[in-house]
């Protein structure tokens, strides 16, 4: 579908230049991971596509925590596509909501293209990708790997969340390895598990070498 087409060439021109973690490969991924899981699910696969492409466009936390950034350039695009206002209402509400963040907050609203979206989103946040992604990241903000004297957080809300600066291990456990529970599909459910196995794999691995165990 030529909208599909556009979005795409919109979404690597924006993010050219991102962080590798949230970049276009990203995106790509979570938007090839939609249409799998959109295949076991009753939905509008136009707007489980459009909702994953435009889902990390604008990151709050490369934005100085600006929320409104990724929903006015998804806005933008979307309005210059002439679209049913219902799809880019649907759209732009996956945009809003998708974020682990945002279910902080426990608004209560959802959708299925939205869980679908957010199932995808999450899957790529976990494993090996995951692992990969969260160490770039904890680089990209030069974080200590680990720190033994530094226990997680547990956050109240999204505010606080976005506020963390705690070693890049302790993420595991204030994220990543809740995020097989939070999944709303059944795909979502059962490809989790092989990717949550292999977090739990990797950090007694780290463990061991951290404490220099034969």
């Amino acid at each position: 579908m030529k909208v599909v087409e556009n979005c795409i060439e919109y979404v690597k021109s924006v993010l050219a230049n991102a962080e590798s973690g949230h970049d276009w490969f990203h995106v790509e991924r979570v938007w090839s991971m939609s249409k799998i899981i959109a295949k076991t699910e009753k939905c509008n696969l136009l707007v489980v596509e459009l909702g994953a492409l435009l889902h990390d466009i604008a990151d709050p936390k490369f934005h100085n925590g600006d929320e409104k950034k990724g929903l006015d350039l998804s806005k933008e695009f979307l309005t210059s596509q002439n679209l049913e206002k219902e799809i880019e209402q649907q759209v732009m509400f996956i945009v809003e909501n998708v974020s682990f963040s945002k279910s902080l907050d426990n608004s209560g609203n959802s959708s299925i293209e939205l869980f679908i979206v957010q199932d995808a989103d999450r899957l790529d946040a976990i494993g090996a990708i995951g692992i990969a992604r969260t160490f770039n990241y904890g680089g990209y903000r030069n974080r200590k790997l680990y720190d033994p004297a530094t226990p997680p957080n547990v956050y109240k809300n999204k505010n606080d969340y976005r506020k963390n600066e705690s070693p890049t291990i302790n993420h595991f456990y204030e994220k990543l390895l809740k995020l097989k529970g939070m999944m709303h599909t059944e795909k979502g459910k059962f490809l989790a598990e092989e990717r949550h196995i292999f977090m739990e794999e990797f950090l007694k691995h780290f463990y061991k070498e951290w404490n220099c165990e034969e």
